[in-house]
């Protein structure tokens, strides 16, 4: 997320640079212009120029609109970040309890899987949807050391990966679809 948030700053600078860069030739251009036809230069010399003007004010008006979009798009994207976040502040509050007590639950089987502190800590990233390089950037290590943590979870956990590992926790929590519609019926 990072990155995309630096590219597209580093983006909309080259944008806002290019834009500015034809908006000076544009008025360069212009005030030659004026400056040919009062001294009364050829007519395809003036057409030249004025074609080149022309061009300059495209190029600026592109840039213009691509800018205007980009930033609708940014606008746009952190109004649906914030009411996602929203949502999920939300889900938390009204399943607090439910939550506490599942995660009591995950820290109990841990306990049974004799799993170190440190390995704990990597599962409930793992389970949180976090990669290697992730892990190692929250926890301060190599992505090495998290990838070998994470393959000892796997081996005391007797699963085979991080898609496993989730449905261990997940599969009893969630009902099928028939016994999902019948329960809300």
């Amino acid at each position: 997320m990072a990155d995309l948030k630096s590219n597209d700053v580093q983006e909309g600078r080259l944008s806002l640079a290019s834009l500015l860069l034809f908006v000076v030739i544009a008025c360069l251009v212009a005030a030659d212009l004026v400056v040919d036809y009062g001294e009364g230069g050829g007519l395809a010399h003036l057409l030249a120029e004025g074609f080149v003007l022309l061009l300059a004010c495209l190029g600026a008006a592109l840039l213009w609109r691509r800018l205007q979009a980009a930033k609708a798009r940014v606008t746009h994207l952190q109004f649906d970040l914030s009411a996602a976040k929203a949502e999920a502040s939300r889900w938390r509050r009204e399943n607090e309890q439910v939550l506490k007590g599942l995660g009591a639950a995950i820290e109990a089987q841990f306990r049974r899987w004799e799993l170190t502190p440190a390995e704990q800590e990597v599962a409930l990233l793992l389970l949180k949807g976090l990669g290697h390089r992730e892990i190692a950037e929250v926890r301060s290590t190599s992505e090495r050391t998290a990838r070998e943590q994470a393959r000892a979870v796997y081996r005391k956990a007797g699963v085979t990966g991080r898609a496993a590992l989730s449905a261990f926790f997940l599969e009893d929590l969630l009902l099928p679809m028939a016994a999902a519609d019948r329960a809300g019926a």
